[in-house]
């Protein structure tokens, strides 16, 4: 386990995070008053959006890993919740390779000693922003090869990269550095599906000073433009599953998919 930590930034305990916020909606004890004031105004939705989206990740990625993919990088990785990605991954496979990323600085305090690696594989953390994917991708490739196939992994990150930031294009990019026979798996927020909570999230969000993006459909269809799709297609998050028993029926607001680089 490495982690990029020559000058650690601080943490801002003045505002809210989007990984702090997430954190608290999951039950988790590593936030502040601030992430906190966001996530109790939300509603009750939410919290089950954030667990919808913990367990699609943790299905997409057993399945993945089932299929022989060994190479994951994870941006948008929030505060480790066991089980983390590695931990799942590397049940399937023990040598399996994870790169992790996120910019909050409180991920980096957990990133030592909760996302430690089996010693077959390898697990490594990088300090960076999804809208610096060069800075990623370099430090990517000390641990992944990029000759053979990765999973890209976006879990309920790129509606926090509004239309203005150009969150399409950023994604495209990424998968245009993926070798054929990679994967990316993505959920993220809908404007579409219930569309006065989506409002009131992005509301409560706003006033701690954190902009999102929820998209509709198509929009979010959009991201996987040029790649293979796969069954069971582009669904809410309770509704992708693979192999695994089917998940229990609820209402979701979040879209999700895998699919498949030519």
């Amino acid at each position: 386990m490495t982690t990029d930590t020559p000058h650690p930034p601080q943490i801002d305990t003045s505002k809210a995070h989007p990984a702090r916020v997430y954190d608290w909606l999951l039950g988790g004890k590593d936030n502040y008053p601030v992430d906190e004031a966001v996530g109790a105004q939300l509603p009750p939705e939410a919290r089950d959006a954030a667990r919808q989206n913990r367990q699609f990740m943790h299905r997409a990625a057993a399945w993945l890993a089932a299929q022989g993919i060994d190479q994951f990088l994870d941006i948008g990785t929030g505060i480790p919740t066991e089980p983390n990605l590695h931990q799942i991954v590397q049940r399937i496979t023990a040598g399996a390779k994870v790169v992790y990323t996120d910019n909050d600085p409180i991920v980096l305090r957990h990133a030592e000693a909760l996302l430690i690696s089996r010693p077959e594989g390898a697990t490594d953390y990088i300090q960076a922003d999804v809208r610096q994917p060069d800075a990623i991708l370099e430090r990517a490739r000390a641990v992944l090869d990029f000759d053979r196939p990765i999973a890209l992994s976006l879990i309920a990150l790129m509606h926090f990269v509004p239309d203005d930031q150009d969150a399409h294009g950023i994604v495209r990019n990424l998968v245009a550095t993926l070798p054929p026979g990679s994967y990316l798996v993505l959920s993220h927020a809908a404007s579409d599906l219930f569309p006065e909570l989506a409002q009131q999230v992005t509301a409560e969000y706003a006033k701690g000073g954190i902009r999102l993006g929820f998209r509709t459909r198509p929009e979010v269809t959009r991201f996987f433009d040029g790649l293979t799709l796969l069954d069971p297609g582009l669904v809410t998050a309770p509704e992708w599953f693979k192999t695994t028993p089917a998940p229990a029926p609820e209402g979701s607001g979040i879209y999700t998919g895998v699919a498949r680089i030519p």
